[in-house]
């Protein structure tokens, strides 16, 4: 039987991207092996938005060349945002590697595998399969941006927006469901711009309130949101309808105008906050995390402290932080110089992190003593786990099946980074999930 393995690294869509290519791979009898060197063909879904992850694509490249001189009919296959429109000088490069091809350019992957003798005839990827799926499932709704932000280099790899049907989703929904999912999360490097390209033009809120009412599903989520479009209709949304979740994502990036100009953002921080207290007034109890870059070329040690008075003013139950680095073809390597120091952005990530492990300690702690909703996705270390609605990690043990389950667990001690409790009822209700 032929093995695959497949490497992935970046955002939530590459991970759903991955699991679509290996439920085609094991439609004809490819099993997933742990163990690369026992592969007969490896994909590699990549990531490019920092150095450091293009730095391990390189390395990973590199690594498997050594493997197929000595393995010369395994197949490497390379897709995500590594890939772009110059893949003649990438076989130039990396003459090893069987098949480049785009993030989500599936057409390109079915010709290459009908030449191997691997086709289904009439088969589509990202059609929902009849096999067992995980309890959280990743469920993409639209490819690519149009924003181009200064320093992203997304938009160049991923391509303009392009907005999935509903009723494609809906019925890939369904068919998660029917098969054991309990979650999904809705993806998109902008889901604000869902639907805005197809004829109907529906929004992200009409697509939610649509997959709301599938029977069997538990939550829904949504990420990543752009604070520039984000719209009341979809804040309503969220505090109308009871399967989706209440946690957004809403990027920040920096707490300074003129870096966020110079991002080309397209709005300024009194409208963000503005936007964060709007979330708050509609959306009661509300989690709410960002992402920030620190770093950015120009910024002064007066605008980086502008990035912690937001953070602790509005007070994120999570930040995600990074450090600049120049993304070759983007508008920022073109227009600006990469002039902050290593150790500079090295000391204010650490700041930011130091500040954000202190806000999320104590919202956290909180809940020390309440019982929370946990919809159980797996078992590590002993333990049971799974999220809040807020997307809380918890952690719980119990002698019972309680995967896909929710349950209701009391905390009884937080940190910055997850919860650990006790169930809140007896084992002997663990047979059926709560709804």
């Amino acid at each position: 039987m032929h093995k695959y393995y497949i490497w992935t690294i970046g955002c939530q869509m590459n991970k759903a991207e991955s699991q679509r290519v290996a439920d085609y791979l094991e439609l004809f009898g490819y099993q997933s092996t742990p163990v690369l060197q026992k592969a007969d063909l490896v994909l590699l879904n990549t990531c490019v938005v920092r150095q450091s992850a293009e730095g391990k694509v390189i390395g990973m490249l590199g690594y498997l060349k050594g493997i197929k001189n000595s393995k010369p009919d395994l197949s490497i296959l390379v897709t995500g945002c590594f890939v772009d429109s110059g893949v003649k000088q990438l076989h130039k490069s990396f003459p090893h590697v069987d098949l480049f091809f785009k993030p989500g350019d599936y057409d390109v992957l079915l010709n290459w595998t009908e030449k191997q003798g691997i086709s289904l005839h009439g088969y589509k990827i990202g059609l929902p399969l009849t096999k067992s799926v995980a309890v959280s499932a990743f469920v993409p709704i639209i490819q690519g941006c149009n924003n181009f932000c200064s320093y992203c280099i997304v938009p160049y790899r991923r391509g303009r927006e392009k907005s999935r049907v509903v009723d494609e989703i809906v019925c890939e929904v369904s068919t998660l469901v029917k098969h054991g999912a309990k979650e999904v999360t809705l993806l998109g490097q902008n889901v604000n711009s869902y639907g805005h390209d197809l004829p109907t033009q529906p929004s992200l809120s009409d697509l939610l309130t649509e997959l709301n009412n599938i029977n069997g599903l538990s939550r829904i989520r949504f990420l990543t949101n752009h604070p520039k479009d984000m719209r009341q209709e979809l804040i309503k949304a969220v505090a109308s309808l009871d399967k989706v979740c209440e946690h957004i994502s809403l990027p920040l990036q920096t707490g300074d105008n003129d870096v966020l100009k110079a991002m080309r953002r397209g709005y300024t921080v009194e409208q963000y906050r503005h936007l964060v207290d709007n979330v708050r007034n509609y959306i009661h109890e509300v989690a709410l995390s960002t992402d920030v870059i620190v770093g950015f070329p120009g910024e002064s040690e007066e605008q980086f402290e502008r990035t912690l008075a937001v953070l602790e003013e509005v007070r994120f139950d999570t930040v995600h932080v990074a450090v600049y680095s120049t993304r070759p073809g983007t508008i920022a390597s073109r227009e600006y110089e990469d002039d902050v120091p290593p150790e500079i952005k090295k000391g204010r990530l650490d700041r930011v992190e130091t500040l954000q492990a202190e806000i999320a300690g104590e919202i956290n702690s909180r809940l020390i003593d309440k019982a929370v909703e946990v919809l159980v996705e797996g078992k590590k270390g002993g333990k049971w786990y799974g999220r809040t609605q807020s997307n809380k990690l918890v952690f719980f043990e119990s002698g019972g099946n309680c995967l896909g389950q929710l349950i209701d667990v009391t905390i009884t001690k937080a940190s910055p980074w997850a919860l650990q409790g006790e169930i809140a009822i007896s084992d002997n209700s663990l047979e059926e999930p709560k709804r």
